[in-house]
């Protein structure tokens, strides 16, 4: 080999170590440092969760059977788990972020989340999972982009705008949290952000000196929009003055292509558009994220505003803010919306394929559960929200690990399929005992007087129907059997019920919860256990290298060490580096 050889193979295999992507490249490597910063984003100064010194944090950018390593360093002064909503870990649970899967990063410690974005596409988020801390940030985008050879059902847009969008109180998360524990409402926000910034000074109630995002782009051109509501609980109608939004994605599904003026983006989800700049540009333009199903008088201060500014524009925006389409008073019509959402069948790429048929509305239910919630209530002098009358309490030894190593009692296979009306709630570490490769139905029976995200990691599920008053058996004459859309979030109004379908093809141990941040902490969510009886290894990875140990498995944990030179590199990059090393070891022997 010649010198001149063998010092491009070396300048190859360094760029490839510290980051620079080659096309082909099957994995992207990320190294999030989680810290807190201080931020005014509404005018008042306050600790936010930065990742990077970001907040938001950065965008993942991957594409589909890629492997992503996130290496994370918890520089905050609690422990810390990152979770990707929507984001299945086919056949890996022990990634998903959730306490009930993996034991919490002590402050100054790290983990190497390790996974494969296996057969998805489309728009997702990241953000912490533990002790309310998404109320003070640490969360992001998440994108995951198709293959080539499986083209879009749209045309490619000139380019992309990423809006994270939430409701947000100028007290932390810590202080937040006190408030739940004294047994208060949060009550209303102090406003919402947009992209970690505050409202545009549209009128003299906002007051000056807020930052406010600005969104340049070129009349003529069509962008893809994705927008993320990671707020604490409330729902959001996002609109651009002036421009329509086409809607093609929901949280990695491509949907039926309709256009509109508005639309509600509830706690949890994440929506794709195209928007096309086909304006005269007199002026720029109102991006607006206001408060949703509420008052909408006493919540005037609930409202984000951006600027659309054209390339060409003759000036700034001026007059009201554009008014949502639909009233809120009268909801039974705000509900046609998300009713009116339906798959794009005939587009290429991943959508859930249950037992092997596309016509999920074919399938034989195995079983119904119903998960009831109602106002949160006192539980042996606290208050807890709860499902099914049951408010869950992790057990110390995140589940999975604790089948793995045959700790006993540390959870029960004994949650209710129904509420227990005759029983009083209860503390407990209870879950659903599932059955692999069943298909099943899932009624979220929304008794609570406010509107509610619901979640299940692992899984895309098939939205079959959704109507006020109580869900009855009656009433699976009226699902969409036919073109539901699927995903992984759905809103589920008070006093009302939305019914899912989902194929239990992905074994492990799932969480469902609700979105809502309020609720979640006081204990609204369960998991599920889906375990193949015959499973040989190819059914579910085993628990990595790098699983953490605590509760009664702690005495396993080995301390960590962290030298300068390797705190920063991912297990990713290290194995590169191995590899490469082995590369040029080669190369250097046949050049000596």
């Amino acid at each position: 080999m010649a010198a001149t050889d063998f010092f491009f193979a070396f300048v190859f295999s360094f760029t490839l170590i510290f980051g620079f992507s080659f096309a082909g490249d099957p994995y992207v490597s990320y190294d999030f440092t989680l810290s807190y910063i201080t931020a005014s984003p509404l005018g008042v100064p306050q600790q936010v969760i930065a990742v990077n010194g970001k907040f938001p944090g950065p965008v993942i950018n991957a594409t589909t059977n890629y492997n992503v390593h996130v290496n994370v360093l918890n520089h905050l002064d609690e422990p810390l788990l990152l979770t990707w909503p929507g984001v299945q870990m086919r056949r890996n649970s022990w990634q998903d972020g959730v306490l009930g899967t993996n034991c919490p990063i002590p402050p100054n410690w790290n983990f190497t989340y390790d996974f494969q974005l296996k057969d998805q596409i489309g728009s997702y988020f990241y953000s912490p999972s533990l002790n309310f801390q998404r109320a003070s940030g640490g969360f992001g985008a998440l994108i995951i982009n198709n293959r080539d050879l499986v083209p879009i059902p749209f045309t490619e847009p000139d380019g992309e705008i990423i809006f994270i969008i939430g409701d947000w109180y100028t007290q932390n998360h810590t202080a937040l949290r006190r408030i739940l524990d004294s047994g208060k409402e949060l009550g209303m926000p102090d406003g919402v952000l947009i992209n970690g910034k505050g409202p545009f000074k549209y009128n003299s109630s906002v007051p000056d000196g807020i930052e406010h995002e600005t969104v340049n782009v070129d009349p003529g051109k069509t962008y893809r929009i994705r927008v993320h509501n990671v707020g604490i609980s409330t729902s959001l109608n996002f609109r651009i003055q002036n421009h329509k939004l086409l809607l093609i994605e929901t949280e990695g599904r491509y949907t039926s292509q309709m256009n509109f003026t508005d639309f509600d983006i509830h706690v949890g989800q994440s929506y794709s558009f195209l928007v096309t700049m086909d304006q005269n540009a007199t002026s720029d333009y109102y991006i607006v994220a206001s408060a949703r199903f509420v008052n909408e008088t006493v919540w005037q201060r609930v409202t984000g505003v951006g600027i659309l500014h054209y390339s060409n524009s003759k000036g700034p925006a001026s007059g009201p803010l554009p008014v949502s389409a639909t009233d809120v008073n009268h909801p039974w019509s705000a509900m046609n919306q998300p009713r009116a959402i339906k798959q794009n069948t005939s587009a290429s790429g991943a959508r859930p394929n249950p037992q092997g048929s596309f016509h999920y509305g074919q399938i034989n239910i195995t079983r119904t559960y119903i998960l009831r919630s109602l106002p949160p209530t006192k539980i042996n002098g606290k208050l807890r929200a709860t499902l099914n009358g049951i408010s869950f309490v992790n057990p110390s030894t995140p589940m999975r690990l604790a089948d793995d190593h045959k700790v006993k009692g540390d959870y029960m296979l004994d949650f209710p399929d129904r509420p227990l009306d005759e029983k009083l709630p209860r503390l407990s570490s209870s879950i659903i005992n599932a059955t692999y490769k069943g298909f099943i139905q899932v009624i979220f029976q929304n008794n609570d007087t406010k509107i509610q995200s619901f979640h299940i990691d692992g899984y895309a599920f098939y939205v079959v129907a959704m109507d006020f008053g109580i869900w009855s058996e009656d009433r699976n004459g009226s699902y969409n059997n036919w073109d539901a859309v699927a995903r992984s979030t759905v809103e589920v109004y008070p006093g009302a019920w939305t019914a899912v379908l989902i194929s239990l093809d992905n074994v492990g141990v799932w969480n469902i919860r609700v979105e809502n941040l309020d609720r979640w902490y006081l204990g609204q969510e369960t998991y599920m256990r889906i375990i193949n009886p015959e499973e040989n290894g190819s059914t579910e990875m085993d628990p990595p290298e790098n699983v953490m140990y605590c509760g009664a498995l702690q005495a396993m944990q080995k301390e960590q060490h962290h030298s300068s030179a390797t705190k920063s590199m991912t297990n990713g990059q290290l194995i590169l580096i191995f590899s490469m090393m082995m590369v040029l070891l080669s190369s250097f022997s046949s050049f000596c």
